[in-house]
């Protein structure tokens, strides 16, 4: 089970996410119902480490084996998803993964891979053009030049 609910104000997450950086570019995904950009990762399951969901999440998203850093970020975000308009108050933790011995960097700038019925497109983008894409967490647009050595509790409210 996701830890994941609904209420009547709104919606809860616990998430984990993988910044995956190459030649100064950072790997970000969308799916077919979704407008904007994000990160690989997914939801934490009950009685499940965010680590442990992480590997589990990009190897479903992307097929690969990949090796987890370190906390990056513990973001406390509050939103609005666009589209449904349902609000959001999410728990997502961020660790910086290295994937240079998967297969991930010989599948190009672009790559689509299905995942039960599901199409994740899958793009490699320089920092400098975040700023100007339609993409989600808004803080990383600036972070991402920032990588903290040690884990760092952020607030976002959009």
């Amino acid at each position: 089970m996701d830890i994941s609910f609904g209420t009547n104000e709104g919606r809860f997450n616990y998430r984990v996410c993988a910044v995956i950086i190459h030649d100064n570019k950072l790997l970000v995904m969308r799916d077919n119902d979704v407008s904007h950009y994000y990160l690989p990762g997914g939801r934490v399951r009950l009685h499940e480490t965010a680590e442990k969901a992480l590997l589990r999440e990009l190897s479903e998203e992307l097929c690969i084996r990949a090796e987890i850093g370190r906390p990056l970020w513990l973001a406390q975000s509050f939103f609005t998803l666009d589209g449904t308009e349902e609000r959001f108050h999410e728990m997502a933790l961020y660790f910086l993964v290295n994937a240079d011995e998967s297969e991930i960097l010989s599948k190009g700038e672009n790559f689509v891979i299905e995942e039960n019925g599901v199409f994740h497109r899958f793009e490699w983008v320089e920092f400098a053009k975040l700023k100007d894409m339609y993409f989600y967490p808004l803080f990383l647009k600036e972070a991402i030049y920032k990588i903290p050595e040690q884990l760092t509790i952020l607030e976002e409210f959009e």
